[in-house]
C-alpha cells in the first residue's frame, strides 16, 4: 500500500513580503533617513541640490557624508566589537592619538614619505587596539572597564605627544586625505566606501564574519566547536584600533593638525549609537554592517538638520536623543506589535 500525497493538489500561499520588510533591521533606520533628507527638502530646496564647482561635488549632501566620515570608521570597527559581545569606549581617543602621531611624524620627525606617515600611525592605532584587546582576552577585565582605562590614559598620551599644544603642519600629500577629493568625491567618503566594501567583503569571502557571530552569540558552542575565540576577539579591537587610526588622520589632515584635547572627543558615543540604529544589538551575535552606515548618515543629518535650521547648538544633543529613541521603538517589534494592537482595538470601539 503506498501512501498518496495529499498535499500535491493543496495552493501554496505565497508568503507575505512586506512583513519580511518591515523586520528588516535596514529598513526603519532606512526609512527615518528618508523622511529627514525629504523634510529638509521641503523646507530648504536647496537641500537636496548636488552642483559641480571646479570638478568637485558641492551641496548638503556631500556635506553631510564628508562630515559623517570620520564617525562612519569609528562605527565600522564598533559594530565588529559589539558583534562579538564587547564594546570599545577608547575609539575617540585612539583618534586623538593617531592624529598625534601623524603630526608628530610629520613636523617634529619630518618624515616626507606619506606612506611611512600613513603605516606607522595606523601601527599605533592598531596596537592600541591590540592592547584593549589583551587586557579583555587574556587578563579577564570587563571589556568596559579595559577600554574605559585608554578612553582615560589614551587623550593624556596624545597630549604627551604633542606637549599639550595644536601641533601643525604643512604637508599637502597628508592633507589630501581630509579635505582633497577623488573624481570629484571628498577624499573620506572615499576612503569609508573601500573600508566598508572591503570589510563587507572579507566578512562574507571568508569564514571571519561567522567566528564573530558565534563568539559573539554564543561564546561556549563556539569553544567546544573550536572555534578560536581569542583570535577573533584580538582582530576586531586591533581593527577598531585602525579603523579609529584612519579617522584621527582624516580630522588631522582637515585642520593641519593635531588638537590632542578636542580631537575624536565622545565620538565614541556616536558611534555607538550608529550601530545600535543599526540593528546591531549589544549583546552580541548578528550585525549589520551597511545598517550601521545609515545609522551614522542619520546622525549627521540631524546634526546638521539643527545646524542649518538655526536651532541653538546646545539642543542638538536633545533632539538626537529624541530622535534615536523613535527608531530604536521602531525597530522592536514588540512596541509595534503594541501600536498594531492598539490602533486595531481603537478601530473596533469606533465601529
Amino acid at each position: 500500500m503506498t501512501l498518496a500525497n495529499t498535499n500535491k493538489n493543496v495552493p501554496v500561499k505565497p508568503k507575505k513580503t512586506w512583513p519580511r520588510i518591515i523586520n528588516n533591521s535596514v529598513f526603519w533606520p532606512a526609512l527615518s533617513l528618508f523622511l529627514l533628507i525629504i523634510a529638509n527638502g521641503v523646507f530648504d530646496p536647496g537641500f537636496l541640490t548636488v552642483e559641480i564647482k571646479n570638478g568637485h561635488l558641492f551641496g548638503s549632501l556631500i556635506d553631510i557624508a564628508n562630515r559623517a566620515s570620520p564617525i562612519a570608521l569609528l562605527a565600522l570597527g564598533m559594530t565588529l566589537v559589539i558583534a562579538t559581545g564587547g564594546i570599545d569606549l577608547s575609539v575617540g581617543a585612539v583618534v586623538a592619538i593617531a592624529g598625534a602621531t601623524s603630526a608628530y611624524l610629520i613636523s617634529i620627525v619630518q618624515i616626507e614619505s606619506l606612506l611611512s606617515i600613513v603605516a606607522i600611525t595606523l601601527l599605533v592605532a592598531g596596537i592600541a587596539g591590540a592592547w584593549n584587546g589583551l587586557l579583555v582576552i587574556y587578563i579577564g577585565i570587563q571589556p568596559i572597564i579595559a577600554t574605559l582605562m585608554l578612553m582615560v590614559a589614551g587623550r593624556g598620551v596624545a597630549q604627551l605627544i604633542t606637549d599639550g599644544q595644536v601641533l601643525t603642519f604643512n604637508f599637502p600629500a597628508f592633507e589630501f586625505i581630509g579635505n582633497g577629493y577623488l573624481l570629484g568625491i571628498p577624499t573620506p567618503v572615499i576612503i569609508v566606501l573601500i573600508m566598508y566594501g572591503l570589510t563587507a567583503w572579507l566578512m562574507k569571502a571568508t569564514s571571519l564574519g561567522l567566528f564573530i557571530a558565534s563568539v559573539g552569540g554564543n561564546p561556549k558552542a563556539s569553544h567546544y566547536l573550536g572555534l578560536n575565540e581569542k583570535f577573533t576577539k584580538m582582530f576586531v579591537y586591533a581593527f577598531c584600533g585602525i579603523c579609529a587610526g584612519l579617522a584621527g588622520m582624516i580630522l588631522a589632515a582637515d585642520i593641519k593638525g593635531a588638537d590632542a584635547n578636542n580631537a575624536g572627543l565622545w565620538s565614541e558615543l556616536d558611534a555607538i549609537l550608529a550601530v545600535v540604529i543599526g540593528g546591531t544589538a549589544l549583546i552580541g551575535g548578528k550585525f549589520y554592517l551597511w545598517s550601521t552606515l545609515i545609522g551614522v548618515l542619520l546622525l549627521q543629518t540631524i546634526t546638521t538638520t539643527i545646524l542649518t535650521n538655526g536651532i541653538p547648538a546646545q539642543f542638538t544633543f536633545v533632539i538626537k536623543s529624541v530622535v534615536v529613541v523613535l527608531v530604536m521603538l521602531l525597530l522592536s517589534a514588540k512596541f509595534r506589535q503594541s501600536v498594531k494592537g492598539l490602533l486595531k482595538k481603537g478601530a473596533q470601539d469606533a465601529d
